[in-house]
């Protein structure tokens, strides 16, 4: 089987990479060990962002990295066993959280954030999935007046950059979310990011468009990936898989295929868990609710409310450790009437992960015809559409819908 290109992974990165390139003319072969939006993909929030300007940083005071150690903070948590291996990437990430970083931060994400909603949308009309997504934007809750200060620091970038975001008393955040307890002390409405109610959804609509297009999709692992003969070639569960360029967009699992190839990336993961809820009598919510100082997102899917979880620090593959989800469905059964878990066990997933933040999107250093787009760690669902467009045009020598240079992958060394 041979191709222009090859994608190895098939999340709403890959898939987006696909289809951006078969818009363009390209033969693509999209591989994946399991569905389209079976994995990362499937389990988030549902945000489609545009205001995430500042980035789930780590605690730089002692105060609140204690609340960590301590496992006094719900949104957080940690395997000691893991952390020595952790070790380096957390200072590298602690370093990275500075004020003046996360400043850089914002300046470079919204170049990508701009266009995150709208190239949803396109792919979105493209392949017949507006049906899943929602305007209103999020809202978050804080349960204490040093949660709504820190919230209020946000609004100047904002506004610098023409976002929209409104702090509410706690009356108005009622009006907008009537089945909401009055558990807290206000609220903050930003209004530019959309929602899903199924990313794993969408995902699979962009890919049944890519299949409709004459895209080929192969469900198989990837065992290997070696340069021959001037192509790549990758040896999977059903066969060999030959193209000029390999797009590795595997997320957390990513490394597994590049350290063979003598690409060494600081990548990590950041895991977290969802459950499914019902919800009691008519109670019901119209957009995604954060309680910050809670530590986990409430949302509403098509298979139920959907609690999700903050940050644990683990090794990518040991046994699921759910003790976020049990401190914060307590948390969240007060703030909204959940009923009944919906799944036999929690769902976990990884989120891959550079200590700076952001994501690698381009060229592979020093291996000809391969490229990278990986370690969108929080944003993987609102990145993936604009991630798939600026590849594809570096990819054609198209200009890019962004400066690619500081998601470089040689910003590493």
């Amino acid at each position: 089987m041979s191709s222009d290109t090859l994608v190895i992974g098939a999340g709403i990165v890959g898939t987006s990479i696909a289809l951006n390139l078969a818009l363009r003319g390209q033969e693509v072969t999209l591989v994946d060990r399991r569905g389209p939006g079976e994995e990362t993909s499937y389990g988030n929030a549902g945000l489609v962002e545009a205001a995430s300007l500042y980035p789930v940083a780590f605690p730089r005071k002692l105060g609140a990295l204690m609340d960590v150690v301590l496992g006094r903070n719900p949104g957080a948590h940690y395997h000691a066993s893991a952390l020595p291996g952790l070790a380096r990437w957390m200072f590298q990430y602690w370093r990275a959280s500075s004020h003046e970083h996360i400043l850089h931060y914002a300046e470079v994400m919204q170049s990508l954030l701009s266009h995150s909603v709208d190239e949803h949308r396109k792919l979105a009309e493209l392949s017949d999935a507006t049906h899943y997504f929602r305007e209103g934007g999020w809202l978050k809750i804080y349960r204490t007046e040093q949660g709504l200060e820190a919230e209020r620091g946000e609004f100047p970038l904002a506004r610098h950059y023409g976002l929209t975001a409104e702090e509410k008393t706690v009356d108005q955040a009622l009006e907008l979310e009537p089945s909401l307890r009055p558990v807290f002390r206000g609220a903050a409405l930003w209004s530019d990011p959309h929602s899903v109610s199924s990313p794993g959804g969408v995902t699979k609509a962009y890919a049944a468009q890519f299949r409709a297009m004459g895209g080929r999709l192969v469900e198989a692992s990837v065992r290997s990936l070696d340069r021959v003969n001037g192509k790549w070639r990758a040896e999977t569960t059903r066969g060999p898989i030959v193209a000029d360029n390999a797009v590795v967009a595997l997320g957390p699992w990513a490394m597994d295929l590049l350290r063979p190839l003598g690409v060494e990336l600081p990548l990590q993961v950041k895991r977290g868990y969802h459950m499914h809820y019902g919800a009691q009598g008519n109670a019901g919510l119209r957009r995604p609710v954060l309680d910050e100082e809670g530590g986990y997102v409430i949302t509403p899917m098509e298979a139920g409310i959907r609690l999700t979880t903050g940050v644990e620090f683990a090794r990518r593959d040991s046994r699921k450790t759910p003790v976020q989800l049990e401190r914060t469905e307590v948390l969240a059964r007060g703030l909204f009437p959940l009923g009944a878990r919906l799944e036999p066990e929690p769902w976990m997933g990884n989120r891959p992960a550079f200590p700076d933040m952001l994501p690698v999107i381009g060229p592979a250093p020093g291996r000809d015809g391969l490229w990278l787009a990986i370690g969108h760690q929080h944003l993987g669902f609102t990145l993936g559409p604009v991630t798939g467009r600026l590849m594809a045009e570096l990819m054609t020598g198209s200009d890019p819908v962004a400066d690619p240079a500081p998601f470089s992958a040689r910003r590493f060394g």
